[in-house]
Order: C-alpha cells, then sequence, then structure tokens
C-alpha cells in the first residue's frame, strides 16, 4: 500500500504520521505503550475507502518530544493536550472535518477531542476504550503502574501487564506476537509513559460527550477485555443517539491483533456507513 510519511514540528514535539488512500478523512490513535504499528492489519482494509491518517502519538513510535517539550510539556501532558496535538496535525493536512477512531488511550483522546472540537467530526469510534473516568481503585492501580514504571522501566512494566490484555485463546496460540509487542515497549521513554499514566488517571468522564453527539459513534468491545469492560461499553452504547455497538467473540482488549477480519469490517462498515 503507496503511503506518504511526514512529520509535523511543533516547539515540544515532532508529529510523525503516515497518509494512505483518498476520500473521506479518518484518522486511527493508537493506544498505551503501542504506536501507529498496532494498525499494520487495518491499513490495506481501511485505505481502500477512504484518506487514512495514522498518526504516532507524541513520545511515542517516531513522534519525539523535544527537549522544551520534556522542561514545559511533558509534565502537564493531559489527554487535552494529546487532543490538541491530532488538531494540529489536522490543521497541517488542511482536513477540515474528519473521522476519528480510537483504541484504549487513543479512545480517550478521540472523546476529548469530540468535546473541543465537536464541529471538526463527521464519526467517532471507540476501539476497546470507556468515557468513563477512572474509579478511585483504578486510580491507585495507576499511580503505583507510575512507581513501577520510574523504577524498573516500561519493558518490565509491559512484560507482566501486557499478556493479559488479550483474549485467552490468542494467549495460548499466538504467544510470539504478544512478545514482539513487549519487545517493541523497549522503545519508550520512562518519562514519557509516567506521563500516559497520569493523563489517564486524571482524565474526567466524558459520558456526556456520548450523550450529546450528533454524529455516528462505534463501540467495538471484547467479552474478555479486563482494560474495557463488555458491561460498560455495553451502558455507554445506550448513550449516543447514532450507536452501533460490535462485540468480537473471543477477544480481550486487542482486537485489531486478535480478530483482524471482523474488525476491518466493523471498522469499513462504519467508514462507509458515515
Amino acid at each position: 500500500m503507496q503511503s506518504t510519511t511526514k512529520q509535523l514540528n511543533q516547539p515540544y514535539y515532532q508529529l510523525s504520521y503516515s497518509v494512505y488512500g483518498k476520500g473521506t478523512p479518518v484518522v486511527l490513535l493508537h493506544g498505551y505503550g503501542e504506536d501507529s504499528q498496532i494498525w499494520l492489519n487495518q491499513i490495506e482494509a481501511l485505505a481502500a475507502h477512504c484518506l487514512l491518517i495514522v498518526p504516532d502519538l507524541p513520545g511515542s513510535g517516531k513522534s519525539a518530544i523535544t527537549e522544551k517539550g520534556f522542561d514545559e510539556w511533558l509534565p502537564d501532558m493531559s489527554i487535552e493536550s494529546l487532543a490538541q496535538s491530532i488538531n494540529q496535525l489536522l490543521i497541517a493536512e488542511n482536513v477540515s472535518a474528519c473521522i476519528l477512531l480510537g483504541h484504549s488511550m487513543g479512545g480517550y483522546i478521540a472523546l476529548a477531542f469530540a468535546e473541543l472540537f465537536p464541529s471538526k467530526l463527521l464519526g467517532l469510534g471507540l476501539v476497546h476504550s470507556t468515557a468513563y473516568a477512572d474509579n478511585n481503585e483504578k486510580k491507585i492501580v495507576r499511580q503505583k503502574s507510575i512507581q513501577f514504571i520510574e523504577e524498573n522501566g516500561g519493558y518490565t512494566f509491559f512484560k507482566a501487564s501486557m499478556p493479559n490484555l488479550f483474549g485467552k485463546k490468542f494467549k495460548e496460540t499466538q504467544s510470539p506476537i504478544i512478545e514482539q509487542l513487549i519487545d517493541q515497549s523497549k522503545k519508550f521513554e520512562s518519562p514519557i509513559l509516567a506521563g500516559y499514566t497520569r493523563a489517564m488517571m486524571n482524565r474526567p468522564d466524558r459520558s456526556t460527550v456520548l450523550a450529546s453527539a450528533n454524529i455516528p459513534i462505534l463501540f467495538i468491545a471484547g467479552p474478555e477485555d479486563i482494560a474495557a469492560p463488555l458491561k460498560d461499553v455495553q451502558e455507554q452504547a445506550t448513550l449516543p443517539n447514532k450507536s452501533y455497538l460490535n462485540i468480537l467473540d473471543g477477544v480481550g482488549h486487542m482486537g485489531m491483533l486478535e480478530a483482524p477480519h471482523e474488525m476491518n469490517n466493523h471498522l469499513t462498515n462504519f467508514i462507509q456507513l458515515v
């Protein structure tokens, strides 16, 4: 699949992204501890139906945070400031409105974008993600994660936590894929992972964004997902006026890898619907 790789230079970060295809603009946002490569199974299928933009979020993949960014931006990095970075990308690409599809933390960013820039959205997709804020128990877990990452590094953290994000069958039969994902986490700097974790911990509940939206909203969930539980996603799917819920059988939190064919069908159908 032919693509154009670009870099947007900002004072606090360089935002790297790839552009494929033509048509309705669609942006794919990766999650925590990932980069744009998490969508490799989706790119060819989706790019046949749209103008596909796939960025590395600031601090992930090829999107570096500058020295100024480490000093002035990272300490207060938030889900909202990450949404602002996506807005800068759209401005650079002269995109007035797009479909925004986010996995996990990418979904949190998509919701923040929907709150900040509602007129710039044609559709919103939450892929194994939630509009709910962290409860007190989850915040305690996040705080412990920050401490662990700062003391032991991201690789050790993901080696312990990453396998739990997959469904039982995939974990038993596709361990090399999980190991590869864990190995890629060596690229992350601990302060950046800690910053992401803090941003997720401090994000507000955005259920009202779903309830007030007048655009189509897609939910993709896995029954074995411990990070975005199916029950929570089903509750949230009742909120929007135009809601589409797809459940991937036997899948955990990583449907892009666990069930790529089904994921591609659901995403393509949503893009064509919008």
